[in-house]
């Protein structure tokens, strides 16, 4: 697999994602389904935005690890929130877990109306190895 990362400008470098990536000679792509603070046992968490960033991200890499894929190839990434003001604070979060794996991924932070019951951030990606 080989990838392109296409960036024209550089402010987007501080914000941890690039404009466009190009993939060429994939052997396969995962598609993974909108990452949540959801405990193993299923129950949806109802702690502050940190924690569930943090336990969103914990379970988005354990179901690309578990997959066989590796974070480093995520060129996808896809962040819902039902409140953007709230989760800026901890972005640092988000940028330390990218900066860690290696990701040069394009991205998308959208503010919706709601998440499942509690919920407060999901993460939805696109790996490809």
């Amino acid at each position: 697999m080989e990838k392109r990362i296409i960036n024209p400008w550089q402010w987007q470098d501080e914000r941890s994602y690039v404009q466009a990536v190009e993939v060429t000679n994939a052997t396969g792509t995962l598609y993974v389904s909108g990452q949540t603070a959801i405990s193993a046992d299923g129950v949806s968490s109802d702690a502050d935005m940190k924690s569930q960033l943090l336990l969103a991200l914990e379970n988005l890499e354990h179901v690309i690890n578990k997959a066989g894929y590796s974070c480093e190839n995520i060129v996808r990434l896809n962040i819902y929130t039902t409140n953007t003001a709230e989760l800026w604070p901890h972005f640092n979060i988000f940028q330390e877990w990218t900066t860690k794996h290696n990701v040069k991924q394009a991205l998308t932070l959208m503010e919706v109306k709601s998440l499942f019951e509690t919920l407060k951030v999901e993460l939805e990606a696109t790996v490809v190895k």
